[in-house]
């Protein structure tokens, strides 16, 4: 495969279906008709890129191994995106209405529910790779599932995303002191954003290679395709709350402004902000030179971060 002949747009369908189905399997082992269930069942199945388990599925395929291995992880993976989700959209966060183009999880059942509702997805999602033989086939070797939840669980927790929303929860409700200074600034902002964003989508390209128990000397230009990418694809997360379009994106767009929060555009502006997400792709694409065409959906990822309009 090569960027001239590889469809993304089919890829992406084709795995969010993939995707999509093992999710399903695994609500339908919950009661239904518990208000829980129904409101982890309201923001999973709610839609979405699936960014994060198909980084995992294509990371997988990317070291020639078979990439469905990397199913429980990439199921896992979206359990907790979408549990960060439902927490960074609550009154006491970012308080945001809409996600995906719906009603937030608190919206339609309290704040107490939508709080559970991503805990339960959190935990449950290290119950999915714990037993993944109930609901998988094939899965990973015992050894690579216990490295697959130390993975997961450092990049998820209070070394990763966690401190990442924490710092970005500080910084929106703090007045800088020198706003002058943008080289410190910006520093600033890649730290929060490697630990908030980039640590989930590091880890996601590190599971599926995890998965299919790839040797370290494919690991490490994942890693460094995967640091870049994570960074490129928060620039154009704030880049597209500036210009975005509302009805595209399933979210208010503006709403960083209006909250002072320290954004690549506010920081670099939007045309630096724009040629930085390029170049951070170009240099994730890079990193995959030694990989042959099983690695063209990566790249091609690479370039829909930047290009995507939601």
């Amino acid at each position: 495969m090569n960027d001239s002949v590889f469809n993304l747009k089919t890829f992406l369908a084709e795995h969010q279906v993939l995707v999509n189905t093992h999710l399903k399997k695994i609500l339908q082992t919950l009661e239904s008709d518990r208000e829980l269930v129904q409101a982890m069942t309201h923001s999973l199945m709610a839609g979405g890129k699936r960014l994060r388990p198909v980084l995992a599925l294509a990371s997988a395929r990317a070291c020639g191994k078979d990439f469905t291995l990397a199913l429980p992880a990439a199921c896992a993976l979206e359990m907790i995106h979408t549990y960060s989700l439902i927490h960074d959209d609550l009154p006491a966060m970012d308080d945001d209405d809409l996600r995906r183009g719906k009603p937030t999880c608190h919206k339609i059942f309290g704040e107490a529910t939508a709080m559970l509702a991503g805990d339960a997805l959190l935990t449950h999602a290290f119950t999915i790779l714990a037993h993944p033989c109930d609901l998988f086939d094939p899965v990973p070797e015992p050894q690579n599932l216990l490295d697959l939840v130390a993975v997961i669980s450092r990049a998820a927790g209070v070394n990763g995303m966690v401190e990442g929303q924490m710092l970005d929860m500080m910084h929106s409700v703090r007045k800088i002191k020198d706003k002058g200074n943008k080289p410190q600034l910006l520093d600033h902002l890649k730290d929060i954003h490697a630990l908030k964003t980039g640590q989930m989508i590091l880890a996601s390209v590190v599971s599926g290679a995890v998965s299919v128990n790839a040797p370290d000397h494919l690991r490490l230009p994942l890693e460094i395709y995967a640091s870049h990418v994570g960074l490129a694809f928060q620039v154009m997360d704030d880049i597209l709350n500036v210009q975005g379009d509302p009805e595209k994106m399933g979210k208010a767009a503006g709403s960083d402004i209006l909250k002072d929060k320290l954004t690549f555009p506010a920081v670099m502006g939007l045309d630096r902000s724009k040629a930085y997400a390029k170049k951070l792709t170009d240099q994730a694409k890079d990193a995959l030179d030694r990989f042959d065409g099983n690695a063209d959906p990566l790249r091609a990822i690479a370039g829909y971060v930047t290009n995507r309009d939601r």
